[in-house]
């Protein structure tokens, strides 16, 4: 495939453009899963559109695009050698808190989902596989609210894939922190790499303050 049509490149350029690459993911990236969030009224991520405050209220959904791999490669299937056997763990940060200008609180942690599961390939025919939860979040999600006059904050997701044995994550741990001292100054990388979790893809979107 040629890189003018290859989705993954387009994702690397993308998040190159916005500067989500250096500023929030390491310039060595290479995606490998496409992924998409959807809100349940419709509204989606897609790599740098613009939402309104409102379109993004409340929990969104995680959805996996299929492509002949990940479930063809061999280090992503398990004993039943389907997509189904590997979890995932999902976070989205605001690289831009307070502002993209003054970016003192990077990031600011918005959600920390773990133990998502696609679907079995064979269940669906659709175009997106919806992640089923199989934990309850161990950061519960908070809706972007960017402070008035901050101007426009690049909302970012990262899915990690996780190891073959569950990770577990210790209540007194930061990521079970809900308040907004407790959310700020996060490291999504520095965390993947504390439990072994393995950067598979990323999407983002744009959210503007309220002036």
């Amino acid at each position: 495939m040629s890189q003018a049509l290859d989705p993954l490149s387009t994702i690397t350029t993308s998040l190159s453009r916005s500067q989500i690459i250096p500023d929030v993911l390491p310039p060595s990236f290479t995606p490998t899963l496409l992924f998409s969030i959807t809100w349940p009224d419709g509204k989606e991520a897609m790599l740098g559109n613009e939402l309104r405050r409102e379109d993004v209220s409340e929990e969104p959904s995680v959805n996996f695009t299929p492509m002949n791999m990940p479930w063809e490669q061999a280090d992503n299937t398990g004993e039943e050698g389907g997509f189904g056997d590997v979890t995932y763990t999902i976070v989205m940060v605001d690289p831009d808190a307070p502002s993209r200008k003054d970016p003192k609180f990077k990031s600011f942690r918005h959600w920390v989902l773990t133990g998502l599961k696609a679907p079995p390939q064979s269940t669906t025919e659709s175009e997106n596989l919806t992640a089923v939860h199989s934990r309850p979040a161990t950061t519960p999600y908070r809706p972007p609210g960017p402070p008035p006059g901050t101007g426009i904050h690049r909302y970012t997701f990262l899915l990690f894939q996780e190891p073959m044995s569950s990770i577990s994550i210790p209540l007194e741990a930061p990521e079970h922190g809900t308040t907004i001292e407790q959310r700020i100054r996060w490291d999504p990388i520095e965390f993947g790499e504390k439990y072994g979790l393995k950067l598979v893809a990323a999407n983002f979107f744009l959210c503007r303050s309220e002036e």
